[in-house]
C-alpha cells in the first residue's frame, strides 16, 4: 500500500494542487521564518526612514490593522455576516480610551475627579487610569455596544444586513460628532496619557512611560495584542463555536435544522469581532495622542473589509497578511512606488518634483481608491478565494476543478 501512494504520488502531474503533506512541509518552514521577521522587524535598518519602503510609524500602524482585520475575519470570514459598520467599534474603543486615560471630563467641567497618573506621584484632574486595564475596558464596553447593535440587525440577511450595519456605522459616528458634553464634538479629546509600563522598569530599554515617538515599544505591545487574539481565533475556529459559525456562513436553514441557535451564535460572533475592534481602537488612541470624530469614517471599514477578502475569508492568517498589505499599500507603499516611478521613468529630481515647474511628476496617492478598486476586480477574477484560502475553500476550488476534469 505504501509502494503504490508512494509512486502514485510520484506520478503526480504538475499543475495539481499540492498535498496535505507539502503545505504542511511549506507551513513548518514559512511560520518560524516569519515570526522571526516579525520579531525584528523594527530593528532592520530601513524602518527608520520615514521616506523608505516601509517606516517604523506604518509597520505599527500594519500590527494594528491586522488586529482589525482579525477582529473583522471573524463576523465576515468565520461567521458569514457582512458587516459595513466596523468602524464603530474602532470609534467606541477608541473614545473610551481617550474618556479614561486625559483630563477631558474636568476640563469640560462635567465634573471633578481627581485622580494620580502612575508612577509619577503627581495629582493631576481628570481620570488617568492606567493603559493595560483600559484596554481591557475598552473591548468589554465595545463587545456590549456590538451585542446592543447586532441583536435588532442580526435578524436580517445579506443584503439587509449590509445596510442595516452601515447604517449603525454611519450614525455612531454623527451621534459622536453631536455629543460635544461627552466627547467634545469635532474638537477632539487630547491629550491621551502614554502607555505606562512601570512593571518593565527593570528591563533594560524600557522606561515607565512610552513615549509619543517611541513607536518600537508599541509595535510589540500591538503584536502582543494580535497575537493572543490569532490564539483565541484559532481556538475559536477549532471549537463548537467555530464550527456553528461556519455552518450558519454556509447555510443557515440547515444549521437552524441541526440546532444551531443562530440569534445567539451571531451576538457571539459579533461580540467577538467587536472586542477586537475596541481594543485596537483604545491602542490607536495611545498612537497618535487624540481621539478626533472625524477621523472614524466609512473608508475605513471598507478598507478593513478589503484586507479580508484580500488575505482570505475565513483564513485567520490571510486576514493578517491583507491587514498588513492594505495598510502598507495605504500609507506607504504608493507613496514610495510614485517616488521611483518619478524618478525612474520620468526622470525627476526631488528638487523638480518640490519645484512643479521643470517635471510634471504624477501623485499615485491621489488615486489610491482606485488602486484598490483596481486590485479588488483582478483577486475576483484571477483568485477570488484570496492570498491564503480557507481550507473550505481550497476544497471546494479543487472539487470545482475535478468536475470540470471530469467533463472534459
Amino acid at each position: 500500500m505504501s509502494e503504490q501512494t508512494a509512486s502514485s504520488t510520484a506520478t503526480t502531474p504538475a499543475g495539481k494542487p499540492p498535498t496535505r503533506s507539502t503545505r504542511d512541509n511549506l507551513k513548518r518552514i514559512l511560520i518560524p521564518i516569519g515570526l522571526i521577521v516579525i520579531l525584528i522587524l523594527p530593528h532592520l535598518g530601513f524602518t527608520e526612514n520615514s521616506d523608505g519602503i516601509l517606516p517604523i510609524f506604518t509597520v505599527v500602524l500594519c500590527a494594528v490593522y491586522a488586529l482589525f482585520s482579525l477582529g473583522l475575519n471573524i463576523v465576515v470570514g468565520f461567521a458569514g455576516l457582512l458587516d459595513l459598520g466596523y468602524v464603530a467599534f474602532f470609534l467606541f474603543g477608541a473614545y473610551v480610551s481617550a474618556w479614561l486615560m486625559s483630563g477631558f471630563f474636568y476640563n469640560l467641567r462635567v465634573f471633578f475627579l481627581d485622580g494620580t497618573v502612575p508612577f509619577d506621584g503627581v495629582k493631576v484632574p481628570g481620570i488617568h487610569i492606567t493603559f493595560w486595564l483600559v484596554v481591557i475596558v475598552a473591548g468589554v464596553s465595545t463587545a456590549i455596544i456590538g451585542v446592543i447593535i447586532g441583536a435588532p440587525t442580526l435578524r436580517l440577511k445579506s443584503d439587509y444586513l449590509a445596510l442595516v450595519t452601515l447604517g449603525f456605522g454611519e450614525i455612531l459616528p454623527e451621534v459622536f460628532r453631536n455629543a460635544e458634553k461627552v466627547t467634545n464634538g469635532t474638537k477632539g479629546i487630547g491629550p491621551v496619557d502614554p502607555i505606562g509600563t512601570g512593571f518593565l522598569d527593570v528591563v533594560p530599554g524600557f522606561s515607565k512611560r512610552i513615549g509619543p515617538s517611541d513607536y518600537t515599544a508599541k509595535y510589540y505591545v500591538i503584536l502582543l495584542f494580535c497575537a493572543i487574539f490569532a490564539f483565541i481565533s484559532i481556538r475559536l475556529r477549532d471549537g463548537r463555536l467555530g464550527r456553528a459559525w461556519m455552518a450558519i456562513r454556509e447555510d443557515e436553514l440547515a444549521a437552524s435544522l441541526m440546532g444551531v441557535p443562530l440569534m445567539r451564535t451571531k451576538l457571539w460572533a459579533y461580540a467577538v469581532g467587536a472586542f477586537a475592534g475596541g481594543v485596537g481602537g483604545a491602542f490607536y488612541a495611545t498612537i497618535v495622542g487624540t481621539v478626533n470624530v472625524d477621523s472614524f469614517t466609512f473608508a475605513f471599514s471598507i478598507i478593513i473589509l478589503c484586507a479580508v477578502i484580500l488575505g482570505g475569508m475565513g483564513n485567520i492568517w490571510g486576514a493578517i497578511l491583507g491587514g498588513v498589505v492594505i495598510t502598507w499599500f495605504n500609507y506607504t507603499g504608493l507613496k514610495f512606488v510614485g517616488a521611483k516611478f518619478n524618478s525612474v521613468v520620468l526622470r525627476c529630481s526631488a528638487e523638480q518634483i518640490s519645484a512643479g515647474k521643470v517635471c510634471s511628476s504624477i501623485n499615485l496617492e491621489r488615486y489610491n481608491f482606485g488602486f484598490f478598486g483596481l486590485v479588488l476586480v483582478l483577486m475576483m477574477l484571477f483568485r477570488p478565494e484570496g492570498f491564503i484560502p480557507a481550507a473550505r475553500s481550497r476544497a471546494v476550488k479543487a472539487s470545482e476543478a475535478a468536475i470540470e476534469g471530469a467533463q472534459a
